[in-house]
């Protein structure tokens, strides 16, 4: 936040000089008008000299002038945890070309110029292996989540109800931690069966709506299923792929959050300065 300086020079140079006529017992002439003329030019010039001082003065003030709002607070530190397995970590494609990566970089050209997201994927990484480690990752104390989980576990065909409870105990988690959580919606292919598929992909949606989560509804809208925008494995995005899933996944959820935690931290900051305002002073007497 840029700081505005409230040392102005207050003392504008004044000279008055002025000629007095002097009478001495009635033999001395009043004193020539042209002593008048001169105080008059000599005036003249200490006022124009205030006045360009007073321009010079109103000029600062501009040139340090404060930022707006909305500036101040793009601009104010957030923490994003992109938390969740491989599509998460970017398995196969460059550390700048992961999910987490495009959108810090998106988030600064949004404004955001002090956004931050922390990879936090793992691969090969199921729903209980990532409740067990939610105490290390909590340590980040991110201001919003992104949890994208499950693939794993429903490509090995776990239990869907382990996965689910799993699912909350996580959102939960984060949540008491102070987290705001976006729950990215995952599916998987028809191999394992309708009614497994059926079920699994009805777990985002059912835990969105319990504890009051936004929700991608599908994390790989979009890319999952072509081959131009996947690797050989059919499974993991290239960079494109990933642009994709920035720009038109994450991206239009994300940013009603970003706002709302813009709007809180803009209340926050002004109750601040209004209990500052009202701290009574002690004064002596």
């Amino acid at each position: 936040m840029m700081k505005v300086s409230s040392h102005f020079s207050r003392h504008l140079p004044a000279v008055a000089m002025l000629t007095m006529a002097v009478v001495i017992s009635g033999c001395q002439k009043d004193a020539e008008p042209a002593d008048a003329t001169d105080s008059q030019n000599t005036s003249s010039q200490n006022t124009d000299a205030s006045i360009a001082n007073t321009q010079t003065d109103a000029s600062e003030v501009t040139a340090d002038a404060p930022v707006s709002a909305d500036q101040q607070i793009n601009s104010s530190p957030v923490t994003i945890l992109a938390l969740g397995d491989s599509l998460t970590e970017g398995l196969g494609v460059d550390s700048d070309a992961n999910y987490p990566a495009q959108l810090e970089a998106s988030l600064k050209e949004l404004g955001y110029t002090n956004a931050k997201v922390i990879n936090s994927g793992l691969s090969g990484e199921t729903s209980t292996g990532l409740v067990n480690r939610l105490d290390w990752v909590a340590q980040t104390k991110p201001d919003i989540t992104i949890l994208t989980i499950g693939a794993n576990d429903a490509m090995r065909g776990l239990d869907v109800a382990t996965i689910e409870k799993n699912i909350r105990t996580a959102v939960k988690t984060l949540q008491d931690n102070g987290s705001h959580v976006i729950l990215g919606g995952m599916s998987i292919y028809d191999n394992l069966g309708n009614d497994y598929v059926s079920a699994f992909s009805d777990i985002y949606p059912r835990v969105a709506k319990d504890m009051n989560v936004p929700l991608i509804p599908f994390f790989l809208e979009g890319v999952g299923g072509d081959p131009e925008l996947n690797q050989a494995d059919a499974i993991h995005p290239t960079k494109e792929g990933y642009q994709i899933i920035v720009k038109d996944n994450i991206l239009p959820i994300l940013k009603p959050e970003l706002e709302k935690l813009k709007a809180s931290n803009a209340t926050n900051t002004t109750a601040s300065n209004n209990t500052l305002n009202n701290t009574p002073t002690e004064t002596t007497q």
